[in-house]
């Protein structure tokens, strides 16, 4: 993954996709937790991983909202950046890396509340670029998604969203081998 920072090193002959920029995620991530976490805060990995899945993959939200008798607004269903399978489901390896730069770009704090537990709380700065994001057309599809993914799942437990995942979606997610690219 590249900063945009450092994208005159990338030779020019190569594609390069958004999915290939750190600040790509990040936005992502941040936007994430302003939207989706309660007073700017989400608690767990798994919490964040599961509810980034939703985001990521708008027609597996509604079918998993289904599931729950919910009926979410229409969502555009393309997939915003692949995830792979791993052993708590949907998961992308990139987590640890772009929210280690958000916390050092002091953008977010991560606190460990336990020896496998995370808080991640976004700074009075990370507040302000979040919500300038949040404001830019280009983000408009996905601040729209996150709004409906928070009104049904921002209550549950990672370990509740994790065994959704694995009930509703066994053949697409559940029985894919490690590392193994989800898709729809």
């Amino acid at each position: 993954m590249r900063s945009v920072r450092r994208i005159q090193d990338y030779p020019a002959g190569r594609p390069l996709v958004a999915d290939d920029l750190v600040e790509f995620h990040a936005s992502r991530l941040l936007l994430l937790v302003r939207f989706c976490g309660k007073k700017n805060t989400l608690s767990g990995l798994t919490k964040l991983a599961k509810l980034d899945f939703f985001v990521r993959y708008p027609a597996f939200f509604e079918r998993a909202a289904s599931e729950l008798g919910q009926t979410p607004y229409e969502l555009p269903h393309r997939v915003e950046s692949a995830m792979v399978r791993h052993h708590y489901g949907p998961w992308d390896k990139r987590y640890y890396h772009v929210l280690s730069v958000l916390e050092g770009k002091g953008l977010l704090t991560v606190k460990s509340a336990g020896p496998r537990t995370y808080h991640f709380a976004l700074t009075p700065h990370g507040i302000e670029l979040a919500d300038s994001l949040a404001t830019n057309e280009a983000f408009a599809d996905l601040v729209q998604i996150m709004q409906q993914v928070a009104k049904v799942f921002r209550d549950m437990s990672g370990t509740a969203l994790k065994g959704l995942i694995y009930r509703a979606f066994d053949r697409e997610v559940a029985q894919r081998r490690l590392g193994e690219t989800i898709t729809i």
